[in-house]
């Protein structure tokens, strides 16, 4: 099993202002797997010596050991410090049940020399000797996930950016590499094992979304080691290995996941896993730490603020604040509106109400027009009431 540590990147001092990095990480797995060739032939150095192969009364050893190999490597410009964190005697014994412990105790142990350097009153030389990625090989059985894979992964998964590797899948089919590939990622969900994700930001360009969904795609890693240089069939020298039924090309993507796990660890996702390490994994180890310690933390004071994420929280609450303006803009206009819906209402009740009336009056003066023109017609006196009252009048006077 293996491990890379990230450190800040400083401008050299050349003219050609050569650009300097640190990465940093863990390389797991049990013996005889390939981590030592994947290793050299991933960052295209000799890190790990050739091997002598051990005489038969040679032991191993009785404990997990844990060595640091550093080594300076240069790619396109850009100087890489690179920092591998080895655990020889990793699931070689007959009891593994606590031969994840020492590596879980020497990540810890680097988060808290980070945390002490925080805590300094000078913090201006601060080292950054965490661990930021951990490359987990596992053995092509082309079945399932060993309890002892699992129960690393288990206890290492919130400490480390774990990144799972088949190692020498030109063991495998293409159908069992699929297959493989389904059942840990099936293992890992089951158990709840979160390995790295990278993240997915809103603003990229499609050629980078789809690239990074390449990426995704091929995890876990199916990979194959070589720092040997063979003759391909059409005569081409390339990194990789001849068998008498054609030759793997290390760096042919049709033939293995090799150079998809190289740009992620190198080019594309290394900055995301040395944040991810930082802003979540170390940040969580922190909080228990001084809680741990009695020291309660306000989240708010001190507080290292992450551009991006303040961005979003910051949009966030204005899209929240744009949505209760809305709502509240459209509680006022639905308010007006009902408001506007019952004077309208009471107003066509009241034209009604007078055009019944004006209707009812008109009626009644067409009743008394027609009562007129039918006197008329019949030679009637227009008011006979008001006649016979004269006459009644007119007789009384007579008789007096």
């Amino acid at each position: 099993m293996a491990a890379a540590v990230a450190h800040p990147p400083n401008v050299a001092d050349s003219v050609q202002q050569v650009v300097r990095k640190k990465l940093g990480g863990f390389v797991g797995c049990e013996s005889g797997l390939g981590k030592s060739t994947l290793i050299n032939t991933l960052f295209n150095t000799s890190l790990y010596a050739k091997k002598n192969v051990p005489r038969p009364e040679h032991e191993r050893p009785q404990t997990v050991a844990i060595e640091s190999i550093t080594a300076d490597i240069e790619e396109n410009g850009v100087r890489l410090r690179l920092t591998v964190v080895d655990t020889p005697g990793y699931g070689d014994f007959i009891n593994n049940e606590e031969g994840w412990k020492p590596i879980l105790d020497n990540i810890e142990a680097r988060f808290d020399a980070y945390l002490e350097q925080e805590n300094r009153v000078n913090r201006a030389k601060m080292v950054d000797n965490r661990v930021h990625a951990c490359l987990y090989f596992i053995e092509p059985t082309g079945h399932s996930l060993k309890p002892v894979d699992i129960e690393f992964m288990r206890r290492l998964h919130t400490r480390v950016n774990l990144i799972p590797v088949i190692a020498k899948a030109d063991t495998l089919t293409d159908d069992e590499v699929v297959q493989f590939k389904a059942r840990i990622l099936s293992d890992l969900a089951h158990h709840r094992i979160e390995i790295y994700q990278a993240p997915q930001y809103e603003l990229e360009d499609e050629e980078t979304i789809a690239e990074n969904e390449e990426i995704v795609r091929k995890i876990p890693f199916a990979v194959v080691g070589s720092d040997t240089v063979v003759s391909t069939s059409d005569g081409r020298p390339a990194r990789g290995r001849a068998y008498p039924w054609g030759t793997i090309e290390v760096d042919n993507e049709d033939h293995c996941d090799f150079v998809k796990l190289r740009q992620m660890l190198i080019r594309t996702h290394m900055e995301e896993l040395r944040e991810h390490t930082n802003h979540a994994l170390y940040e969580k180890y922190r909080e228990e730490k001084l809680l741990a310690m009695g020291v309660a933390q306000d989240h708010s004071v001190f507080k290292e603020v992450n551009p991006a994420a303040k961005m979003a929280e910051e949009r966030a609450l204005h899209e929240a604040k744009l949505s209760k303006m809305e709502a509240e803009m459209k509680m006022v206009f639905q308010q007006k509106v009902n408001e506007k819906e019952a004077k309208l209402k009471q107003s066509e009740e009241e034209l009604y109400a007078r055009h019944r009336e004006m209707k009812e009056a008109l009626e009644k003066q067409r009743l008394e027009l027609e009562e007129k023109k039918r006197r008329i017609e019949q030679g009637r006196p227009l008011t006979p009431e008001k006649h016979q009252q004269q006459q009644t009048k007119k007789k009384g006077f007579l008789r007096t």
